[in-house]
């Protein structure tokens, strides 16, 4: 069997299945399987507000606005910002998340998900003649905010070289797992503490898959 065609465009929101799971990116963005747990009904309601597409004032000319759609035709990659601020002639990008953060600040996937919304914002802006730089530049965004909401912190997420090129890597690696026949292997080592939580454990089975997978192998 061949494997599927590559696809036009990877959303977003995916490099952060991706990141926290290959196979859960898989089962979502190839085979469209969306099971709801309290942790993924959760999100959708707290998410209410901000998908709701608005531009208001801040003050002292910062704008905000809800639901905007970006996209990237270098990178292939689109979907929505929770929240854009307009700083300084710069767009800030702000994601919204209902769990807590992580122990050390935030969570490398969420990272990743506000980088890619930058890099579109970067490329958006490139295309905009004006201030004295060339068609096709920008000035980068040095960062970007995720709001915890469990935890009621707004972490501020710097987009370092190593995080632009872990970014980079996701999509590269996305549009390689979308082309695949069957789904990768489930997580393993200290990385399996990631499925307890998973609203597709019940489809993934990871223990199960990976008790099979061993007994091939003896």
């Amino acid at each position: 069997m061949s494997d599927h065609p590559v696809p036009d465009s990877i959303p977003i929101s995916a490099l952060n299945a991706l990141e926290y799971c290959p196979r859960r990116f898989y089962y979502q963005f190839v085979q469209g399987v969306t099971l709801v747990n309290e942790y993924v009904l959760e999100g959708a309601l707290a998410h209410q507000r901000v998908h709701q597409a608005k531009t208001r004032t801040m003050g002292e000319g910062e704008m905000q606005t809800t639901h905007m759609y970006l996209f990237s035709e270098r990178l292939r990659i689109s979907g929505f910002a929770d929240v854009t601020e307009g700083q300084g002639g710069l767009l800030i990008p702000v994601e919204y998340k209902h769990g807590a953060q992580g122990k050390h600040g935030g969570w490398l996937n969420d990272a990743v998900q506000l980088c890619a919304q930058a890099l579109c914002l970067e490329e958006r802006l490139g295309d905009m003649s004006g201030q004295g730089r060339p068609q096709g530049t920008a000035q980068r965004i040095p960062h970007g905010y995720i709001f915890y909401m469990a935890s009621r912190r707004r972490v501020q997420v710097q987009f370092t070289a190593e995080l632009r090129e872990r970014t980079l890597a996701a999509i590269a690696r996305a549009f390689q797992v979308a082309m695949l026949e069957t789904p990768p292997p489930p997580l393993n080592g200290e990385d399996v503490v990631r499925c307890p939580g998973c609203s597709l454990l019940s489809l993934c089975l990871p223990d199960e898959v990976t008790l099979l997978q061993s007994q091939k192998g003896e």
